[in-house]
């Protein structure tokens, strides 16, 4: 069975690419739309398993580009994915026609089971997507990270990291706030822990920083001695 295609419609950049990445690490397909008006264009072009859309959007709102989408296909399984929470917004979105109502901050991992849930109730054999795979995008502060394109994006500039820049990265990313201890860095990375491994580990540790510099919520600390932390401060 093919993978589910999914058309995501989030004018929001960083979480539109967030979800896109992550949804993909799950095993769908996803094509992602950044206005209503593109969604409609990209619903019209290919076939889709299910929608999962934005409600507050410039032009098309949401409600308006499901019922545009429920009109040409009457069984389109649709989510809704909004910072609205009213009561009549969440009546008034079942009324558009949704299948379900994901209010944001988005746990990412309750999206992918609600989104499977939704495709076992609308979509004949459906079954869970096998195997969750390795995460390969992290949000840092207002960073995103792509471990597997090794891409540090910010905003609409990226900057492409070598592939141990990369690695070093993610290692920090996986812990993100905990202890990496130096060895364990020397080992996985370099494979060795000599003088000369240990010099360019921490040249590597500060071309991370300057790269991480425009978002002074994260920063990497040096433990003396022990390691290394990645730290991503709450917005004030």
């Amino acid at each position: 069975m093919m993978a589910p295609k999914i058309l995501l419609v989030e004018d929001d950049e960083t979480l539109g690419f967030l979800l896109g990445e992550f949804l993909r690490t799950r095993g769908f397909q996803v094509v992602w739309a950044k206005d209503g008006a593109d969604g409609l264009r990209q619903f019209n072009a290919d076939s889709f398993d299910l929608c999962l859309l934005d409600v507050m959007m410039p032009a098309l709102d949401g409600f308006t580009v499901a019922e545009l989408l429920r009109n040409r296909r009457a069984d389109l399984p649709i989510v809704f994915l909004t910072a609205k929470s009213l009561h009549a917004d969440v009546v008034r979105g079942f009324g558009a026609g949704a299948d379900d109502y994901i209010k944001k901050p988005v746990n990412e991992e309750e999206l992918v089971a609600r989104i499977q849930a939704v495709l076992k109730r609308t979509v004949p054999g459906q079954t869970d997507l096998q195997g969750e795979g390795e995460r390969t995008v992290f949000q840092l502060g207002e960073y995103i990270f792509d471990s597997e394109r090794h891409r540090l994006q910010l905003g609409g500039h990226a900057t492409n990291l070598t592939e141990m820049e990369a690695r070093l990265l993610k290692m920090l990313c996986e812990k993100n706030g905990q202890l990496v201890q130096r060895e364990l860095v020397l080992e996985k990375i370099w494979g060795r822990s000599d003088f000369l491994a240990r010099k360019s580990m921490d040249v590597f540790i500060s071309r991370l920083r300057k790269y991480l510099a425009q978002d002074p919520r994260v920063r990497i600390t040096n433990l003396h001695g022990s390691g290394f932390v990645l730290e991503v401060a709450e917005p004030s």
